[in-house]
């Protein structure tokens, strides 16, 4: 009888393991709690918290986003969005600043087709601004012009602005990382040193892809050149007026006239700075440029129409640097006009193909006034993919 009931006993646990095996489908699986991965820019990164991202795509759509199933080691998010955005100056005639507009007293219009506005920001917010400085030989004469002409630039500014100070010759060189700090950017600026060669385009290339795509919120550029570029390799005129068009970011260009200036000869960089005009008078000829040339009257006149298309495109400004004086009133209305811009935004009604340029016109309902933003843009590709744990 004992030995009946073990085997009873036994038979008995070996069911209830059997059927608690057999049941496991039915149970709901516990997957642990992650933190979301954070979308990011391919290839850059960094979240966006001060609004929508500025990509162009090819559906008027919600933003989406579609992931593998959970459970991998490795999920794969894509988010897709043609929401364009872009800011928007509103001025009377006399350059000042009209505040208090509000989304109705807007219109977007694409290839002549009026858009809905899905976007709209209005309130009075702190930017982030690059001073990028041209120190290559052919501003030797007026570095000390365009030094402090960037300084009077930070003085301008609130407590919550931020600054980021780069300068180039035939390199690129960044001084400052963004900051607030006015003592780190005032020696950062005096800082700038002389080499050989202007690398113009590559500077600019450099700005907008390593600096501009990864910084949120009110962005600009204020480059301080003559606009000549010589030994730029990576990077051309075209192909960096056409990426003002992708980017949200205004350019402000401070055009210095450095064509009358004599060549500087063996007194090349920083030796430049300094020299009387009347050394500069017997020394004569053109202006050296750094690379074993002068810059013509031709290459000004280009450099010129180049600065003034990064400006338009981007729906900045473009100055001339004859007097401080005029420079010094200039910067004070860039800063107010950074701080209190209009954010406008809109989903396309039709679709647009990757590398297709629209024309785009704001016009605001109030009479006399003068409105200042991008004409165009250049359709991107949509698709940002991020591969999280």
């Amino acid at each position: 009888m004992k030995k009946f009931a073990i085997i009873i006993s036994l038979s008995a646990c070996l069911a209830s393991v059997a059927f608690s095996q057999g049941n496991t489908s039915s149970r709901p699986r516990v997957a642990p709690t992650s933190t979301p991965p954070k979308v990011q820019d391919d290839p850059y990164t960094g979240p966006d918290n001060s609004g929508p991202p500025v990509l162009n795509g090819t559906d008027r759509a919600t933003p989406k986003a579609t992931a593998t199933p959970p459970g991998g080691d490795d999920e794969i998010i894509k988010v897709e969005t043609n929401l364009v955005t872009m800011p928007v100056s509103v001025l009377d005639r006399d350059g000042r600043f009209i505040s208090g507009l509000q989304k109705n007293d807007f219109q977007i219009f694409e290839n002549g087709v009026q858009q809905k506005v899905d976007y709209f920001q209005s309130t009075e917010q702190p930017f982030t601004v690059v001073l990028l400085l041209d120190v290559s030989p052919s501003t030797a004469f007026r570095i000390d012009e365009i030094q402090n002409a960037a300084i009077s630039f930070v003085n301008q500014l609130r407590p919550g602005d931020r600054v980021e100070v780069i300068a180039f010759d035939e390199d690129v060189h960044l001084l400052c990382a963004p900051t607030s700090d006015r003592y780190r950017l005032e020696s950062a600026i005096q800082q700038a040193r002389f080499g050989d060669g202007t690398s113009l385009y590559e500077a600019v290339d450099y700005t907008i892809s390593q600096q501009l795509r990864t910084m949120q919120g009110r962005k600009a550029v204020v480059l301080f050149t003559d606009g000549v570029d010589t030994t730029s390799r990576r990077a051309s005129y075209e192909s960096t007026v056409r990426d003002t068009e992708e980017i949200d970011a205004l350019f402000y260009t401070v055009r210095y006239d450095t064509s009358h200036d004599s060549n500087n000869g063996g007194w090349n960089g920083g030796g430049g700075r300094g020299i009387p005009w009347w050394a500069r008078v017997i020394m004569g000829g053109g202006v050296n440029i750094g690379g074993g040339g002068t810059a013509s009257s031709q290459d000004y006149a280009k450099g010129k129409r180049y600065l003034e298309q990064l400006a338009e495109n981007s729906g900045g400004r473009e100055f001339e640097a004859g007097s401080i004086y005029n420079i010094d009133a200039a910067f004070s209305g860039i800063a107010e006009e950074l701080r209190r811009q209009y954010s406008l935004g809109y989903y396309p009604e039709t679709a647009g193909t990757v590398g297709e340029r629209r024309q785009i016109k704001i016009r605001v309902m109030r009479p006399n006034v003068v409105v200042r933003a991008k004409t165009s843009y250049i359709v991107g590709q949509t698709n940002r993919t991020l591969a999280g744990r």
